[in-house]
């Protein structure tokens, strides 16, 4: 009977050690480089923030019952240290292209579809 119990844990621990090595590879895998066209999509927000900050400011008024009319608002303001820190969209641009895919954008950030810079 012992010896199927320590038969029984080597086997746990078998298993536990290839879960656990599939969790990383797994993790590995999603860590890995991507297409350079996804990268680019994925990188004009950078550089859009690093042009300058974008927020939104929401006021308006909510009403009804017998409480009357009460104002509400909301500000959001999103600012990346890129832009804190003076650096320019397209150098911000070009280093997260290469950290995401590995290569080099394909077109300059002024000829990326959708940058309004």
């Amino acid at each position: 009977m012992h010896f199927r119990r320590r038969e029984y844990d080597s086997l746990m621990q078998a298993r536990h050690r290839a879960f656990g090595l599939l969790l990383l590879l797994g993790g590995l895998a999603a860590c890995g480089p991507i297409p350079v066209d996804r990268a680019e999509r994925s990188c004009l927000r950078d550089a859009e923030l690093a042009g300058r900050p974008r927020g939104e400011v929401a006021i308006g008024a909510i009403g009804g019952g017998s409480g009357g009319t009460r104002a509400a608002g909301r500000v959001e303001l999103e600012i990346s240290s890129d832009y804190i820190l003076g650096r320019d969209p397209s150098d911000v641009f070009n280093r997260c292209v290469l950290r995401k895919s590995g290569q080099m954008p394909t077109r300059v950030l002024a000829d990326q579809p959708g940058w309004r810079g």
